[in-house]
């Protein structure tokens, strides 16, 4: 058995559920879709499975945009939007199904 801390996690699993039925998503609105679908998870744990994810090819970053407004850290924001990668292996979750069926796949 290998040493060390197992590389899966349920909440970067969960993840590439929502994404495989949204096919790309910003953070902070697969934050929103996976609490309303998954038990309650921090905004930064799931930046941390974002960036993971990058760099176990799970997920692949699609696009960085610039977003302005008047925000309290200046006037520009970036906004990531990411994609499933071709280590993603999806499970075809029936809840997030479900879900964005009822909303009609809003985020």
């Amino acid at each position: 058995m290998p040493r060390g801390r197992p590389v899966r996690s349920q909440v970067r699993q969960n993840m590439i559920e929502i994404l495989y039925f949204i096919k790309r998503a910003s953070g902070y609105d697969l934050y929103k879709i996976y609490r309303a679908v998954y038990p309650q998870v921090t905004l930064r744990l799931m930046y941390y499975h974002l960036k993971k994810g990058v760099s176990l090819g799970e997920f692949v970053v699609d696009k960085i945009e610039k977003v302005s407004g008047d925000f309290s850290w200046g006037s520009t924001s970036e906004k990531i939007v990411y994609t499933l990668g071709p280590q993603a292996k999806p499970r075809l979750d029936k809840r997030v199904k479900d879900y964005l069926a009822q909303s009609g796949g809003k985020r």
